[in-house]
């Protein structure tokens, strides 16, 4: 067994051992319960257009749906991380899996605007408890290389989910109906509760739970803000992961609107992101043993930021350069998102929910600040997108670069 990350990103003697064997069927459950938000999140995005005239609302308000999840998940999770560091994850993640459900349910049969933003907003609240109880399952069970790995497969399948899900839910709008779409998520979240009790369960035991974590919920997010160790590399994983989702947000009107493909065509084109995501979380964790976790987390950033640049006015009005761009920026987002995440979370095994919750809504606060630029930016969709990119990418580079100016050298 490894031991932990140093400050410095570089692995050190053994020191702690892990309370769970690192296998694939607990990395698969990991995974699931990190993907299954951001999966009910973009599976809505090629049926707009039927939900708006089913629902008799322009289809530029359902852009609603989006915010008030991410809004709803941001804030829900500063409840669920001291709430786990309380009472144990178990309650939690089964809780709101159960909430999820009946949420994606209430929005199967939604018949005007204000109730599918009621049921997207119990949607968010339960399951904000699985995405961010994901990460401090990992952090309960591993420690340093073991945990960079787990964190980078988990962190590639909650990247990769918005990616694919919206080829499934234009095939079943096509099918079945944009309906089929919440009973399908809500059967996802049902699966999953029967394979968390047998495959992880309780992994948080009495002996380390926090029984003041409640009470010092609002002081302790407080330290964590103000501590550089949290606040530098969590920023940093925030706001390019607020890029993912303003190209998520922008993509339909670019690719769409102005290149004219169709929804099987928006949903393969997402599809094929995967695979770029995939293939830097894959590598993250061994370039990162070569060269340094800051160094491979800065390289990604560097890369996202080029990316965005190159998003920019009459750079990229073709489909082909549109992808490419588009694909050097997520091929950095791949690698710092894992990395940035294990650097954020390694110092505070004790306060591991606190953080994980913490880490969530800065997350899906720049995911729901970026998703509102996309569309409120006067400027053309591909040029909206490349100053979100570049921007966000440009902030995260100032905050890591100030990480490792404080002796935080991979």
């Amino acid at each position: 067994m490894t031991g932990p990350i140093s400050e410095s990103g570089e692995v050190s003697a053994p020191t702690l051992e892990t309370t769970r064997k690192f296998s694939g069927n607990l990395l698969i459950l990991l995974a699931g319960l990190a993907a299954i938000g951001t999966l009910s999140t973009n599976i809505i995005l090629p049926s707009f257009a039927s939900m708006a005239t089913d629902i008799g609302v322009p289809a530029r308000e359902l852009g609603l749906l989006l915010s008030s999840f991410f809004a709803a998940f941001a804030i829900g999770q500063l409840l669920v991380g001291p709430l786990s560091d309380r009472y144990g994850r178990r309650p939690l993640v089964v809780l709101g899996l159960v909430v999820f459900i009946a949420g994606s349910l209430w929005c199967s049969r939604a018949d005007d605007m204000n109730e599918l933003i009621l049921g997207r907003v119990v949607q968010a609240l339960g399951v904000c408890a699985a995405s961010v109880l994901s990460r401090a399952i990992a952090r309960d069970l591993f420690d340093g290389e073991v945990l960079t790995r787990a964190l980078a497969l988990t962190m590639v399948a909650m990247a990769a989910a918005p990616g694919f899900s919206p080829l499934l839910g234009g095939a079943l709008e096509q099918a079945l109906g944009w309906r089929a779409n919440f009973l399908v998520v809500a059967v996802l979240g049902a699966v999953l509760i029967p394979l968390y009790l047998s495959g992880a369960g309780e992994t948080l035991p009495p002996s380390r739970r926090s029984p003041k974590a409640l009470a010092s919920a609002a002081p302790g997010y407080l330290r964590l803000l103000l501590d550089q160790r949290f606040l530098l590399p969590a920023l940093a994983v925030s706001l390019v992961i607020g890029g993912l989702y303003g190209f998520f947000a922008a993509a339909p009107a670019i690719l769409m609107g102005r290149l004219e493909l169709s929804a099987l065509q928006l949903g393969w084109f997402f599809a094929a992101t995967v695979f770029v995501v995939f293939a830097a979380g894959l590598l993250a964790p061994r370039f990162a043993r070569r060269f340094g976790v800051v160094k491979v987390g800065l390289a990604g950033i560097l890369i996202a930021l080029i990316g965005g640049l190159t998003l920019l006015p009459t750079i990229a009005e073709g489909l082909v350069p549109f992808s490419l761009a588009i694909t050097v920026f997520l091929f950095g987002m791949g690698l710092i998102n894992p990395l940035g995440t294990a650097l954020t979370l390694h110092p505070f095994p004790d306060r591991a929910g606190l953080a994980s919750a913490l880490l969530g809504c800065l997350q899906m606060s720049c995911a729901a600040a970026m998703t509102a630029l996309a569309s409120a930016l006067p400027l053309p969709p591909v040029t909206a997108l490349g100053v979100i990119l570049t921007t966000v990418s440009a902030l995260a580079l100032a905050a890591f670069l100030l990480y490792r100016s404080r002796g935080n050298n991979g």
